[in-house]
């Protein structure tokens, strides 16, 4: 499930698939280099990004002034596995013999699953600082980030102000390592209220509800759409224009040094099909609950996590559409399943 942005053009035939079935330049297409899916990307992007964002699985409670907690926390996130960009843009299993890729992922894994290491730490005044780092199943990404949060409204176990439910608001960012195809980052702001049920002195049961809004960050990095071709033997590349291997024009009249490839006897068509993405830029609403279990120390949670909306109904805009039609079109909504086991100090 590691992403394979190469296989991501609008145009097939911009390139030939050799007896390896690896993908090489095509001569006849000369210097036009292949198109890319710039649509597939960015729901690329928007699938990884909604597995590794920010969860907000906590009540509004704070772990209190000198709390301290640590836990393990597992996210099993849907993503539409049949759509075409996740086959022909992940790796898909190796030959166990060859170690070779497959052409396309012919069988996505219907969840990704992202497991998280996640300390968090009390301080006055019901702030709350959290640190969470973790992987990608079946992938060799991994995750980082960190999370803020304040308790407007908790702890009250006495007179009318118990009654109400106990609130918080939040921040979070996480960010993605472990590939150089693309960087991918997820912010979010988060409310949440709660609710203690203590049951026979020593077991507490928290349910809770909240609202996440996140803004999701995605680059690619430079992209070979020819990994099979060498640019630079294609050309016999000696240098690049500049004074100490010049070009020369007609008649030899001296040509502008603007740094392009020069080669000797060969083309540099091929330098052109190394790209960049579209960089993608989203929003996505988020409707999450859940609940935790807390005996003495131990601590059991269980949550969901949903879109709001269509991703598409959440970027509206010229700023979201490729030849007038919005890029996130048919990406279908999202959820997420959340367990957490952590001790609480």
């Amino acid at each position: 499930m590691d992403p394979a942005l190469a296989r991501l053009v609008r145009d097939s035939g911009c390139r030939l698939v050799g007896p390896d079935k690896g993908l090489y330049y095509n001569p006849a297409s000369r210097y036009e280099r292949c198109q890319t899916d710039d649509a597939a990307f960015a729901k690329l992007i928007a699938q990884y990004g909604f597995a590794v964002a920010p969860s907000a699985m906590h009540a509004a409670r704070t772990t209190g002034y000198g709390g301290f907690e640590i836990g393990i926390e597992a996210d099993f996130t849907k993503i539409d596995s049949d759509a075409d960009y996740w086959k022909r843009g992940t790796q898909g299993p190796q030959d166990p013999t060859t170690k070779d890729f497959s052409i396309e992922n012919r069988s996505p894994d219907a969840f990704l699953q992202h497991y998280a290491l996640k300390v968090r730490k009390g301080f006055p005044f019901g702030f709350e600082l959290t640190t969470a780092v973790g992987f990608l199943a079946n992938t060799n990404l991994i995750s980082a980030g960190a999370d803020v949060r304040w308790a407007l409204f908790e702890g009250f176990r006495k007179g009318i102000p118990a009654i109400f439910p106990e609130v918080a608001v939040g921040g979070s960012v996480r960010t993605v390592t472990g590939t150089e195809e693309f960087q991918l980052t997820v912010a979010g702001v988060d409310a949440q209220v709660s609710k203690p049920l203590p049951i026979s002195g020593t077991v507490v049961v928290t349910p809770y509800a909240g609202y996440q809004w996140l803004r999701i960050f995605g680059d690619s990095g430079l992209i070979d759409l020819t990994p099979n071709t060498d640019a630079v033997s294609y050309c016999n590349f000696r240098g690049v224009n500049s004074p100490a291997t010049p070009v020369e024009g007609q008649g030899g009249a001296p040509v502008p040094y603007d740094g392009q490839p020069v080669c000797s006897g060969g083309s540099q068509a091929d330098f052109n099909n190394t790209v960049v993405f579209d960089a993608v830029r989203m929003t996505r609403h988020r409707l999450h609950f859940g609940a935790q279990l807390r005996f003495q120390m131990v601590k059991f949670g269980a949550h969901f996590i949903t879109d709001v909306v269509p991703p598409e109904d959440a970027n509206q805009g010229e700023a979201y559409e490729i030849a007038g039609e919005n890029k996130f079109a048919g990406l279908g909504q999202q959820w997420t399943l959340a367990i957490d086991l952590g001790a609480v100090f």
